[in-house]
């Protein structure tokens, strides 16, 4: 699905790189979906291995909702705790699964991934969502693509309005 373009270096390198390009993505840019949607279209020319990038944005009903991304039609709504995304969100931390079909309660939006990477957005200290990642690949997630992606994270909302309308005023 995904034709990823080829990074030379280590994965530190490539990671380095990564980051560079979302600043410039994102410099003097607030708004928040619009940064998600960007984010996910570079994570999805970046990334290798995966079948689904994108984030779900907490709502007041502490409901995740689907948000910017890229891959096959996604499920809409998560409920907190449930799958691996409300998972992460019940305990405010990452989730690297390496076979999600060994993931109890785990969400198949799409039967050909098999491990998933989640990691909490916070914005001051709040949190707003998550970005998930799908790879149809068993163990695809390092700990240095979670170290990376986190960093990713916090660097994508630390800049960003919460409210579109705080981006409009």
């Amino acid at each position: 699905m995904f034709q990823p373009k080829h990074y030379e270096g280590s994965p530190e390198e490539r990671y380095t790189l990564l980051l560079r390009q979302l600043d410039a993505l994102i410099e003097d840019e607030p708004d928040l979906i619009a940064n998600l949607a960007n984010a996910s279209a570079l994570l999805g020319q970046f990334l290798e291995t995966i079948n689904w990038v994108g984030f779900y944005l907490l709502n007041d009903a502490n409901t995740l909702v689907l948000g910017p991304f890229q891959g096959l039609p996604a499920c809409t709504r998560i409920a907190y705790g449930k799958g691996v995304c409300g998972t992460a969100v019940a305990h405010q931390r990452t989730q690297r699964v390496d076979d999600v079909h060994l993931f109890p309660g785990h969400i198949a939006c799409d039967a050909a991934s098999r491990s998933e990477l989640v990691i909490p957005l916070f914005r001051h200290n709040t949190l707003i969502g998550v970005l998930d990642i799908d790879s149809p690949v068993e163990a695809r997630f390092t700990e240095t693509d979670q170290y990376y992606l986190e960093q990713f994270c916090q660097r994508l909302t630390a800049d960003c309005a919460i409210e579109r309308q705080e981006a409009l005023e």
